[in-house]
């Protein structure tokens, strides 16, 4: 079982999608899984854990999963032929940053709408492939209207999130606050700037689930079993 987290692999699992050079890309392979998540929710080893339970049951264990979080913009600028120069500016949030750089440099604003359309276009087509988990950008309100979409959302009591953060980091409480404060509200603006909704409301999501009443694997089960009920035809009926 293989889970994908760099971009070199992510990017293998979109060549596995493809039979012999000049076939179309398979389509439809699987379910979308995006995580909407607070920061130090836990949502990239939740990612893994849910791959993990699903490659076993499906019913062709050949199929590749993908796992795209900060990889996702390394993909969008290969998709769109844009410059490796982009990439610290199309974190969620700081888009901003670019514009106000270009403009103070060339006195002009960069098409920061059509980045962001570009980063929609390859969410969506990620999600229409499948058997794929996105993490963050805006992918449940870009994938909503796919069959095969599962949007699940991660929060936690900022203590617990902070924890993880030192864990993760090895850095001070201080700046673990530091960092969540500023990474929820990046996220949170992102989301109302370009999508104009609210990304903690409850009814855009399939599950809401507080990590830290469970651990991450158990996290993981829950919501790959609950991916198994709403797509049974990807999965074999016999699970032990």
């Amino acid at each position: 079982m293989k889970i994908l987290g760099s971009y070199e692999k992510a990017k293998r699992y979109i060549e596995t999608k493809t039979g012999k050079a000049g076939e179309a890309v398979k389509y439809n392979t699987g379910p979308c899984i995006t995580i909407s998540r607070m920061a130090g929710a836990g949502s990239g080893l939740i990612a893994g854990e849910i791959v993990k339970y699903l490659t076993p049951v499906q019913k062709d264990p050949l199929l590749e999963w993908g796992v795209f979080d900060k990889n996702l913009i390394a993909k969008v600028l290969e998709d769109h032929n844009l410059p490796a120069q982009l990439k610290k500016f199309m974190d969620e949030g700081r888009t901003r940053l670019l514009t106000d750089m270009m403009n103070e440099l060339f006195g002009i604003h960069p098409p920061i709408l059509k980045l962001i359309h570009q980063t929609a276009e390859t969410i969506l087509e990620l999600g229409t492939i499948g058997n794929v988990v996105i993490i963050g950008r805006g992918a449940n309100m870009i994938t909503r209207h796919l069959p095969n979409a599962f949007h699940v959302r991660l929060v936690a009591p900022v203590d617990f999130r902070i924890k993880n953060v030192q864990e993760f980091y090895e850095n001070t409480r201080k700046e673990a606050e530091e960092f969540i404060k500023t990474e929820d509200v990046k996220r949170e603006k992102y989301i109302k700037e370009h999508f104009h909704r609210d990304a903690g409301n409850p009814l855009e999501y399939h599950l809401v689930i507080n990590t830290a009443l469970f651990g991450i694997e158990a996290v993981g089960k829950m919501i790959g079993e609950a991916v198994l009920l709403k797509f049974p035809n990807y999965y074999t009926k016999n699970r032990s």
